[in-house]
């Protein structure tokens, strides 16, 4: 696709948004990242500005094959209607086939459940994924059946309209009873599995509260503002207070006999795009979130 710009705009990643139709914001970005967004000719970006008389290429990949099989495994899901699900993942559940899980994953899950109703904006990898969370965080998240939703939805996410709170349990004793992270995040150079807080980073904010402190812990809840890859579990880990058994961020301290980290989405609210029905919807921790909960003694500070 070839774009020449004909009168002064913004950021390139807002323009091409505007310009090119049926792909969600993330997914243009994406190819930004990936160098397959030309601005006469080079890589560009997402931040510069075009002027007038640039000519922007755009590589759309062509879609694969899907291998993606539908799979009969139970969903628990808090919400259904015609264009989108809220979702209770477990812990330890991939959201989508990658390298090394090509099955039993949430999308093999909704595959069945919506008999592969869902949006395929992000390709046939990850149909119905507008957000997702972690293998190893447990709790609330949205897919949606189709592409209108997905868009509506994808906007609203990139606006900061979808309210997300999370619980985490993180290493230590946190003292202030209130706060704001605002650190950017990007990709590091040293490990690319890993973001990390710097300077190049896209903005990003995490807003905490203490809920209880414990003698090695302290219970946390944290609404997300924006929503970058690993956001809270890189933030917590910048601040000195990494969440309890990340095996990414703090893989050398006690992890309690934890598999994975101790992360919940707890709640999550926003307003249906197509019916303007407020949706709101909290979950409790999981089982062995309580458990090592009482496993601590609470202090008071």
């Amino acid at each position: 696709m070839r774009i020449k710009v004909t009168k002064q705009e913004g950021r390139l990643d807002a323009y091409i948004v505007s310009k090119v139709e049926g792909y969600s914001r993330s997914f243009l970005s994406s190819l930004i990242s990936q160098g397959k967004v030309l601005v006469n000719g080079a890589p560009s970006k997402a931040s510069y500005k075009p002027s007038v008389g640039d000519v922007i290429e755009i590589s759309i990949p062509e879609p694969v094959m899907d291998e993606t099989t539908p799979q009969d495994i139970p969903l628990d899901i808090v919400y259904e209607d015609s264009d989108l699900l809220i979702i209770n993942k477990p812990q330890g559940m991939v959201v989508h086939p990658a390298c090394g899980h090509h099955e039993d994953t949430l999308v093999n899950a909704l595959l069945s459940h919506c008999e592969g109703n869902l949006s395929d904006i992000n390709g046939v990898i990850r149909p119905g994924i507008v957000h997702r969370i972690d293998k190893d965080t447990s709790g609330l998240m949205v897919a949606v059946k189709n592409n209108e939703t997905h868009l509506k939805m994808a906007d609203m996410l990139s606006k900061h309209e979808i309210r997300r709170q999370y619980r985490a349990l993180v290493y230590g004793i946190v003292q202030p009873n209130k706060g704001t992270i605002d650190a950017p995040i990007g990709r590091s150079s040293s490990d690319r599995r890993k973001m990390c807080v710097t300077d190049d980073g896209k903005p990003s904010i995490t807003h905490f509260e203490v809920i209880n402190r414990y003698t090695e812990a302290t219970d946390m809840r944290l609404l997300l503002e924006t929503g970058r890859t690993h956001q809270i579990r890189v933030h917590m880990s910048y601040i000195g207070h990494p969440v309890v058994g990340d095996p990414v961020y703090a893989s050398k301290r006690k992890s309690f006999g934890l598999v994975g980290q101790a992360l919940h989405s707890e709640s999550i609210s926003f307003t249906q795009p197509n019916t303007g029905k407020l949706l709101e919807f909290t979950t409790s921790v999981p089982q062995y979130y309580s458990d090592l909960l009482s496993s601590f003694s609470r202090i008071e500070i």
